[in-house]
């Protein structure tokens, strides 16, 4: 059950458009359900309705006009509470909807139970799935009602509600979500044969802009120069800069202006400000070394995520999170238009995992940040295997974003993320085709094969034959040939694949292997005086690991006892 409460100043109105069937044409049977004494006039029940409807409107407002003698009434006396079931509930009926009403205007301060001067208040239906709840804000002792907080306290209420009536459990958040487009909103973007409204459409922009800035400046810069966005800085009279607006240009009732805070809560300038404050110049690689692949960055820096969200600093934690949302945002800038809808609706679900109650400690996300930085600057474009090598570890890191939100009780962040794996593995799955069809053609021969099965045993032995299985094993084969072909040591990159992340949660372990392989052998190979090192290291921890302990073996492996810290005297 969903609660939208609202103030206002007009009782006779509201009432009007409560029993209205004319204008209202989803309006059937009005009629009242419930009432502060259960004896108030139901004008949807009478034979003189204008009659009836005017003493109700007289009988809300009596508290309210001998409270205004006073100079006691509030400006905006009414309270609007509308209380809506889920499309899959069951139908309730008249009483169930009369006991729901009495616990929502108890709950948020209306009409606590047991006090006698609570406010006066009417439940009207006029719908099958919903009602209307209309009070006035002056108790009967002339006081305002208290409802602080109403809103909080009536979804609480329904939730217990939703528990004891066997009604879809809804998802509730923590009050950090974007606000809900309003229904003129909708309604004007469907004038408009828009499938978004303004402020979602200026929302989504707004964070592409964040995603690909470096600095305020930038930010500003980038916002200003996309087309169909007026953007408007708004300055101090010190002429610092306050805060900024925007709205869209092809409005045809002429521009909205929406700041960055009504967008979302960490779209306000300040908010930007703090995150963009954290932002560094990447390393690009020292002088004559290989240039580092930013696609492979963004990729490794993902990747670590998961570990991440492991640790107990939960505002680091946050930040990695809120990073890789920026990463989302910017992927559409960077890749094939046939998988930029799917890209686009992933990051528009996974904005609502971005934000909790934690505060985040953006310093913690700068690798993933510069990586995304790089990635927009780099003027080459991108192959299909770096696009499903970032793809694949984006996965792991919304399961593991969903589970990180699922023991803190974030509920809309947890079905936000399980919306992105939808759309993540509809991408993936698109872009992943042709790279690995194409690995699959360049099998090697089975000897060669039968070689890397062996070193597949040794890296990841619990999984042999799942990998082996999996369809994706020929172009697994092919990877390592190829990086063997490179100078690599395909045993070697099986066992550091293997240990960078378990196979234990991987849909297909030969894809995980294939990309991980992929970006690790994307390195210069190492020299043959290198590889004969590691051999002799390897050779030397093989022989330390099979030769027994002695006895001078274990006193030298334990320290020997240090000497008690001198007295002061």
């Amino acid at each position: 059950m969903i609660a939208k409460i609202s103030g206002g100043t007009d009782t006779a109105g509201l009432i009007r458009y409560l029993f209205d069937t004319k204008r209202a044409k989803d309006h059937t049977d009005p009629h009242l359900v419930a009432s502060w004494d259960g004896f108030a006039p139901d004008p949807g029940r009478s034979d003189d309705f204008d009659a009836t409807r005017r003493l109700l409107v007289a009988d809300l407002d009596l508290h309210v006009k001998q409270a205004r003698r006073l100079g006691r009434a509030p400006e905006k006396h009414t309270w609007h509470c509308s209380i809506r079931a889920a499309e899959t509930d069951r139908i309730l009926n008249d009483e169930e909807w009369a006991d729901i009403a009495r616990r929502v205007v108890a709950a948020t301060g209306i009409a606590p139970d047991g006090d006698p001067d609570g406010c006066r208040w009417v439940a009207v239906r006029h719908a099958p799935d919903h009602i209307h709840i209309a009070a006035t804000k002056v108790r009967a002792d002339l006081r305002t009602a208290r409802h602080w907080n109403d809103y909080l306290t009536a979804d609480r209420e329904l939730a217990a509600v939703e528990k004891e009536y066997g009604l879809l459990q809804v998802v509730r958040g923590d009050r950090t979500a974007a606000k809900r487009p309003t229904r003129a909103e909708q309604e004007k973007a469907r004038r408009a044969g828009q499938d978004k409204t303004a402020p979602e459409r200026l929302r989504a922009t707004v964070r592409t802009a964040v995603a690909a800035a470096s600095s305020m400046d930038e930010f500003v810069h980038l916002l200003s120069h996309l087309d169909g966005v007026l953007v408007e800085v708004v300055h101090f009279p010190s002429g610092d800069v306050r805060g900024y607006k925007v709205a869209l240009a092809d409005d045809a009732e002429g521009p909205i202006w929406y700041s960055g805070s009504k967008l979302a809560p960490d779209l306000s300038f300040p908010k930007i400000q703090e995150r963009l404050a954290c932002m560094d110049s990447q390393p690009i690689g020292r002088p004559g070394r290989h240039k580092p692949d930013p696609w492979h960055q963004a990729t490794a820096a993902a990747e670590r995520i998961p570990h991440h969200l492991h640790q107990p600093d939960d505002q680091a934690s946050q930040a990695h999170i809120a990073a890789f949302g920026e990463a989302l945002d910017a992927l559409p800038l960077l890749t094939p238009q046939d998988i930029r809808p799917q890209l686009r609706d992933a990051a528009t679900a996974f904005e609502r995992a971005t934000r909790s109650r934690i505060r985040a400690e953006h310093h913690h996300a700068r690798a993933l940040r510069g990586a995304v930085r790089a990635m927009l600057r780099d003027p080459t474009p991108t192959n299909g295997a770096a696009l499903a090598m970032f793809l694949d570890a984006a996965i792991l890191v919304v399961i593991a974003a969903a589970r990180w939100h699922l023991f803190r009780h974030h509920d809309q962040q947890v079905a936000a993320a399980h919306q992105t794996l939808i759309h993540l593995q509809a991408a993936y799955d698109q872009t992943a085709t042709a790279p690995l069809a194409a690995l699959a053609q360049r099998r090697p021969p089975q000897q060669t094969v039968d070689r890397h099965v062996r070193h597949l045993r040794q890296a990841a032995p619990d999984h042999v034959q799942q990998v082996i299985e999996d369809p994706a094993f020929g172009a697994l084969t092919a990877t390592l040939a190829q990086a063997e072909a490179a100078g690599h040591d395909p045993a070697r990159l099986l066992q550091q694949a293997a240990e960078q992340r378990a196979l234990d949660d991987a849909g297909s372990p030969a894809r995980v292997l294939i990309w991980r392989i992929q970006r690790l052998s994307a390195r210069p190979a190492p020299s043959a005086r290198a590889r004969a090192a590691q051999a002799r290291s390897t050779v030397r921890a093989s022989n330390a690991a099979q030769r027994p302990n002695t006895a001078d073996d274990t006193a030298a492996a334990v320290p020997s006892p240090q000497p008690p810290p001198a007295r002061r005297r």
